[in-house]
Parts: C-alpha cells; structure tokens; sequence
C-alpha cells in the first residue's frame, strides 16, 4: 500500500483551540501519535501509558491521552500517543475507524464509511 499524507488538527480537551499537522496515514498503526511537546504545548495530558510494538520487533513503553482529533468537517475525541520528538505524525486506525473514515488506496485520500451495527 502507498502511504500518503493528509492534514489532520489536534485540539486541546475542551476543543477550544486547534494546531494543524500532516500527517502519515497508517492503517498499519494501531494508534495516532504525535511529539510529546505538541501535545503538551495543546494541554493534552497522559492518562495510561502503553507498550508499543514497532515495525523493527522493538517494544517501547509511551504515554497515551486523549484529545480532539479533527479532519475535514469530522472530529472526535480520541487516544493518542505522546510520541518522541522527531517522530512523524502519525494517523492511524482506531482515530480513523472513530472518525468513520477509511483508506481509498488508488486516489490516496480518506472516504467516509458506514456505521454498522451487525
């Protein structure tokens, strides 16, 4: 699969203020991630701490909070992890999932799914 970018904006807990990103879409990642500073500088604060697999078969332990992600007209609260500061931001798969979004691969863009209740 090709990787592409999309502008995402990540709010503060109470959604008062937005700070614009690009970032990776990865279905492949289990969750959004930012730079710990970002996400600080938005008072997102951790509330877990969570051990991570990475694509090399390291495990590192990272803070988890939750916040307002928001992309086009869609925006939610959700976990996201406090990330190193030269790691890329990341939008993955349980925000996109929450956001009722999903990958089309061809054109390199984010379509609105169905909810369904089966």
């Amino acid at each position: 699969m090709g990787a592409f970018r999309k502008e995402i904006e990540i709010g503060g807990p109470d959604g008062s203020r937005y700070d614009s990103f690009i970032a990776l879409v990865d279905t492949g990642a289990s969750m959004s991630t930012l730079p710990a500073s970002s996400l600080r500088e938005l008072e997102v604060t951790p509330h877990n701490q969570l051990t991570i697999a990475l694509a090399d078969g390291r495990r590192i332990q990272r803070d988890v909070g939750q916040t307002w992600v928001r992309i086009d007209e869609r925006a939610i609260i959700t976990q996201i992890v406090f990330g190193d500061e030269s790691v890329q931001p990341i939008l993955g798969a349980y925000t996109l999932q929450g956001l009722m979004l999903a990958v089309e691969t061809p054109n390199e863009r984010l379509v609105r799914t169905e909810a369904l209740l089966m």
